[in-house]
């Protein structure tokens, strides 16, 4: 399987805007998801994620102001658009990938707490928003 490669981080002021793409040489699994990782912070935040019934669900931090769409015809490359952006999203952001599998009773995506479930990582777009 091709890496995953992402693209569209930068630096903005506070209420700015960014998009970040991830895609792949070849198709990209059906179960997508994007993290965050703050400076200085060991833990690994789930932004948005495909879950097993094709919605995606967004964390709290980000709900209303991120935005997860798929480009259907472009090898299945993902967007995660950013608005309203705010300081505490400074981040390093990451998109994983994998197929669909089997685990808890049902075939289907990873869940939230199910991270390490991914088996294709990008290495990351640095996300920088100043106040």
């Amino acid at each position: 399987q091709a890496p995953l490669v992402e693209s569209g981080g930068g630096s903005v002021q506070a209420g700015g805007s960014l998009r970040l793409s991830c895609a792949t040489s070849g198709n990209l699994p059906f179960c997508v998801g994007w993290f965050r990782q703050a400076p200085g912070v060991e833990r690994v935040e789930e932004v948005a994620a495909i879950r097993s019934d094709g919605d995606i669900e967004y964390a709290d931090t980000v709900k209303g102001r991120f935005t997860f769409t798929r480009d259907k015809k472009v090898n299945g490359a993902v967007y995660l658009q950013m608005d309203n952006l705010q300081p505490e999203d400074t981040a390093t952001y990451s998109c994983a990938a994998r197929d669909r599998f089997y685990a808890r009773g049902r075939y289907g995506c990873p869940e939230a707490d199910q991270s390490y479930e991914y088996t294709l990582w990008g290495q990351g777009v640095q996300v920088t928003v100043s106040s």
